[in-house]
This record gives C-alpha cells, structure tokens and sequence, in this order.
C-alpha cells in the first residue's frame, strides 16, 4: 500500500504543479522551457486527458501529462510524456507508480505512442522511462541551445501492446 493517491489533475492543483514544475526546470536537466507558464498556456499546451497527480493527503507530490506532438490526425494517438516529482519525493518509488497510471491512462484514451524527450544527464528520468517499457529509439544531437550550451536529447517512445495493434 502507497502513503500516496493517483488522481486526475484539476485546476486546484496548479499552484502546486507549477511548484513542482520549477523545481525540475532549476535542475536544469529536466526541459528546455526557462521558466513555468502560467495555467492558461499549460493547459493549452497539454492534452485534456491523461493528467495525473500523485496526492498524499491534500499534498501534490509528482504530476504528469500528455502533449499532443502534431495537429495532423494521422498522429492523434502519439503524445508526448512530462513528469516531474517533487524534490521532496524522489527515489520512493512514485514517479514509476505514476508513470505507469500515466500508460493505462493513455491506452484507455487511445493513444498507441508515447514518447519522451530526456536530456541524457537526467538519468534517473531514462531509467524511470525503461521501468515503464520506453526504449530509446536515438539521440537527437546538438537539438537546443539552452544557457549557451548545446544539448542532445535521448528519445525514448513506448509502444502500446492493445491500442493500434
């Protein structure tokens, strides 16, 4: 039994995603966005399914949501993965608990690929990732310029075994 809940994101717990948001982007390992959008952009960004929160008690201690990666139909079963977990959460086994509600989630929306783009010192997130059955499909080189540095991206995709077989 987990000292903790999944439940679907409302609007109610943006104060606390957006606190969470900018713990993972001050690592400077977790996205290439420099700062947290406000909710109307977040939620304009993020598909309207498939937005999860892990709550202990009434406390938000990891989020995560789907993107769409094109407008174009042929590819409305393809999103792309964020989830962060609180600093205050890591390594207790609930970013995996998440991520794979994530996948269920996905699958029973219809979604057959999710995909994720880690920057390849974030380890913890690549390793988080395989646990869910991503695999890495390349490294996407020198594809940003963050704080005048080059980053490579390691993409990873899973590809669901019961929607669009």
């Amino acid at each position: 039994m987990h000292a903790y809940d999944i439940a679907p994101m409302a609007e109610q717990d943006w104060e606390s995603v957006r606190d969470i948001y900018r713990q993972g982007l001050s690592t400077g390992d977790a996205t290439f966005e420099q700062s947290v959008p406000e909710w109307a952009e977040w939620d304009r960004c993020h598909l309207p399914v498939c937005r999860l929160v892990a709550r202990s008690s009434s406390e938000v201690l990891a989020w995560a949501a789907l993107s769409a990666v094109s407008t174009r139909r042929v590819y409305a079963g393809v999103a792309e993965v964020s989830i962060y977990v609180a600093d205050r959460a890591r390594g207790r086994g609930i970013g995996t608990q998440l991520l794979r509600a994530l996948v269920e989630a996905s699958e029973q929306n219809g979604i057959w690929t999710l995909q994720a783009g880690i920057f390849p010192e974030n380890m913890a997130s690549i390793k988080l990732h395989e646990r869910a059955g991503f695999r890495v499909v390349g490294i996407r080189e020198r594809l940003g310029c963050m704080n005048d540095r080059w980053r490579n991206i390691v993409l990873m995709e899973r590809r669901s075994a019961v929607v669009g077989v």
